[in-house]
């Protein structure tokens, strides 16, 4: 009865509001037919966003995905977002009737408007939010096509905003997480190029040189097209790699190659930026004052110039021309509390960044969680009639396993009996084998103290440790105050790595108690690079590779990577401590 009620006053207020409006079905008709334009607007702007844009603004409206659309069209075809209010209005209504994927679209326009306003931090704070909307509710199978663009574009925005700030472990983390939505909807290989570049810069500027390498050779070998600006950038990354490396005749070369090709004035200061960067690292200061002058008087780019001007102060002291240093200076006073400001923003950002991660974590543990349960359910389901037909069974042919039961005590009588006969001959046969056994492990005792032991003691009573670099290295390493932690960032311990001055003397020292030792080892493998006698010298003081890795301000992977690499050289598993102990005495 309370059922016939509700009906009947729903068909009365029906009635009521049809003498005021159109028949029944016009304004549905009207509704599903705009959602239909929009959808075919969405899909003509990923193709054609010029074209997508003009057909928006010729059939405006408050309809909230058609505001979505606006925000996107006008972001695309470089236009500042004009329509803030009414993005906000759409972002919280898709929130409201959790449609994720518009919703998340939203978040992440919001985040563009912030952006361009230089809110950095809400910015980036929409970019994760749009991130976790999409992870909470859409599994990793369904994040393909549009919707792992739309993922691989805001993992990009993210890379891109830690980039700018110089924090490179999260812009890393951030491009490679995008690289794995690349593979997901065919990105163009351009897309995907330009990002290998981007995480391998990132590792350059840790100076973690060997991996930086790997993504601009898969950067550069994937593109079948080599006349484009990505293409360049690439070679151009390498180039300076050669010159890290000593090749300096061949890195400007090639440098100066692809200035030639260089197709607008701002690739072309980028370049002489590098070729000044080199000419200035080798003490060339006439050449580098040519090129750094040019960046600094031609370039739009503040970042650009801020460094050319900064190595023109250093050059023009040592030419002690203070009028232009004056010039430099001034144009750099602006920036001189840069850094103070920065470091409050990045303490924000990474606050953030863990915020991210943990959800992200806890999200994945949830997920494991329901899955674990519907698991654990099925199995006790299935148990529960494994042990029902077991309980029929057993009630059925008692009579059948009596039978069996007997046959089976006589089996493991015979068994027992096969058994006692086995381990008679056993023991004979042991007592053989167990002198010879005890006379091995002498035997091998012995070897190993003769191979190991005199040689570490060899390297601890040297006189390498005494050297003033020696002595200043293993006092950072071991000062209580503040100790080396694994799971601290190396950058955190800047302070302590050691510069090119302090690498020379380490080296000298090394050689002066060891020259025979590194002379020998060049000799036998001239695979070693000047980067693995360096890990040697610090072996050759006991330091772990987490100490290493803060003393040369290179990731923990990298060095592990580098002890893998010896290992290899040297062909032997040992520590290498003992393998270089080993050679001294060899």
């Amino acid at each position: 009865m309370k059922h016939l009620c509700e009906i009947w006053v729903l068909l009365i207020s029906v009635a009521l509001i049809g003498c005021d409006r159109p028949a029944p079905g016009v304004e549905t008709e009207l509704a599903l037919s705009l959602q239909s334009d929009l959808m075919a607007i969405d899909t003509l702007m990923q193709s054609q966003p010029d074209s997508a844009l003009t057909v928006l603004l010729d059939e405006p409206t408050d309809e909230p995905y058609y505001q979505l659309l606006l925000s996107e069209a006008l972001y695309k075809n470089d236009y500042a977002q004009t329509n803030r209010a009414e993005l906000l209005a759409a972002m919280a209504y898709f929130d409201s009737i959790h449609d994720p994927f518009l919703s998340a679209r939203c978040h992440y326009m919001n985040g563009v408007g912030y952006y361009e306003m230089d809110s950095v931090v809400p910015a980036c704070e929409e970019y994760m939010k749009a991130i976790q909307i999409m992870e909470e509710h859409y599994p990793e199978k369904e994040l393909v096509g549009l919707k792992a663009k739309f993922m691989a574009l805001t993992y990009t925005r993210l890379c891109v905003l830690f980039s700018d700030l110089y924090m490179h472990e999260q812009a890393i983390c951030f491009g490679k997480r995008s690289l794995d939505y690349y593979d997901k909807y065919n990105a163009s290989d351009r897309h995907v190029a330009w990002m290998l570049d981007e995480i391998g810069s990132q590792y350059e500027m840790l100076n973690s040189f060997d991996s930086a390498v790997v993504y601009f050779q898969k950067g550069e070998e994937i593109l079948s097209d080599t006349n484009n600006i990505t293409y360049r950038d690439l070679k151009t990354h390498l180039a300076y790699n050669s010159f890290q490396e000593g090749a300096f005749s061949v890195a400007l070369e090639n440098l100066f190659l692809l200035s030639k090709q260089a197709e607008s004035e701002k690739e072309y200061l980028s370049r002489c930026l590098i070729v000044g960067e080199i000419y200035y690292n080798m003490a060339q200061y006439d050449s580098a004052l040519f090129y750094l002058t040019r960046v600094y008087e031609q370039s739009r780019s503040v970042a650009s110039k801020k460094q050319a001007a900064e190595w023109l102060v250093e050059i023009c002291d040592k030419h002690e021309n203070h009028f232009e240093t004056k010039e430099y200076v001034r144009f750099l006073s602006p920036f001189a509390n840069e850094n103070e400001s920065q470091g409050y923003l990045k303490s924000k950002l990474a606050k953030l960044c863990i915020n991210f991660e943990r959800k992200k974590d806890d999200s994945i543990h949830r997920q494991l969680l329901r899955k674990i349960n519907k698991t654990v359910g099925f199995v006790v389901i299935c148990l529960l009639l494994f042990l029902a037909v077991c309980g029929i069974l057993i009630f059925f042919n008692k009579h059948k396993q009596q039978l069996l039961l007997s046959k089976i005590d006589s089996a493991e009588q015979l068994i027992k009996n096969e058994r006692q006969a086995h381990f008679i001959q056993q023991t004979a046969l042991g007592g053989r084998l167990k002198q010879k056994n005890l006379e091995l492990k002498k035997l091998l005792s012995e070897k190993k103290q003769e191979s190991f032991t005199e040689p570490n003691k060899q390297i601890i009573d040297g006189g390498f440790t005494d050297e003033m670099i020696c002595k200043h290295i293993l006092k950072v390493c071991n000062d209580e105050h503040n100790p080396i932690k694994s799971n601290v960032p190396v950058s955190a311990y800047a302070e302590i790595a050691l510069d090119n001055k302090q690498k020379t003397q380490l080296k000298q020292a090394a050689l002066k108690h060891y020259g025979e030792l590194f002379l020998k080892l060049k000799k036998q493998y001239p695979a070693l690079k000047e980067k693995d006698l360096l890990y040697c010298y610090l072996s050759l003081l006991d330091l772990n590779n987490v100490q290493i890795a803060v003393l040369l301000q290179n990731t923990i992977s990298t060095i592990w990577n580098r002890e893998r690499r010896l290992k290899e050289i040297f062909g032997k598993d040992e520590s290498i401590l003992s393998i270089l102990n080993w050679f001294l005495i060899d």
